[in-house]
């Protein structure tokens, strides 16, 4: 699907891939994780929702490389693989970074399906994880420093385009 947008996001679930399009041409593409359990709207799901999004926030613009975030907030931690030893259930957000907000009302927008209130980010993550496949729960995992490159070139309201 092409959009008369300038620059817009598409994820595919089945390729485990982000694409940057700009005038609908692939700009650049990069490997993502999305969710272990699939594609899914539902509140608690563990699932990644599906169509159209815009980016509503950006978050971590100064942070270093591999810092760990808790609740959209910088805890001062740096990732190395011996917290990850040291904290074996952590789900880890790194580095940056864009939370994602459905427009699709009834889809993934308002009430048991809100994307937002769901807090689904496209995030970085441990590289491991990203390049193993499917493992989140229902966020887009990135390498990051691929990451900071989305980071760098999108902005608020970028649209977003998630599909199977």
């Amino acid at each position: 699907m092409k959009l008369e947008i300038e620059r817009y996001i598409d994820i595919s679930i089945a390729e485990q891939r982000l694409a940057v399009l700009e005038m609908g041409e692939i700009s650049q593409t990069f490997p993502v994780s999305t969710a272990k359990k699939g594609a899914g709207q539902r509140k608690g799901s563990e699932c990644t929702p599906l169509g159209w999004h815009c980016i509503r926030a950006k978050i971590g613009g100064n942070a270093v490389i591999n810092s760990v975030f808790v609740g959209r907030r910088a805890t001062g931690e740096i990732y190395t693989p011996q917290l990850a030893v040291a904290e074996p259930d952590r789900d880890w957000i790194l580095s940056r970074i864009l939370w994602l907000g459905g427009l699709e009302a009834g889809i993934n927008r308002y009430g048991d399906v809100d994307t937002s209130w769901r807090y689904i980010y496209i995030h970085g993550s441990p590289d491991d994880t990203v390049l193993a496949g499917p493992a989140s729960h229902g966020c887009i995992r990135m390498l990051n420093s691929d990451v900071i490159t989305l980071y760098n070139w999108v902005n608020v309201g970028c649209r977003v385009f998630i599909h199977e």
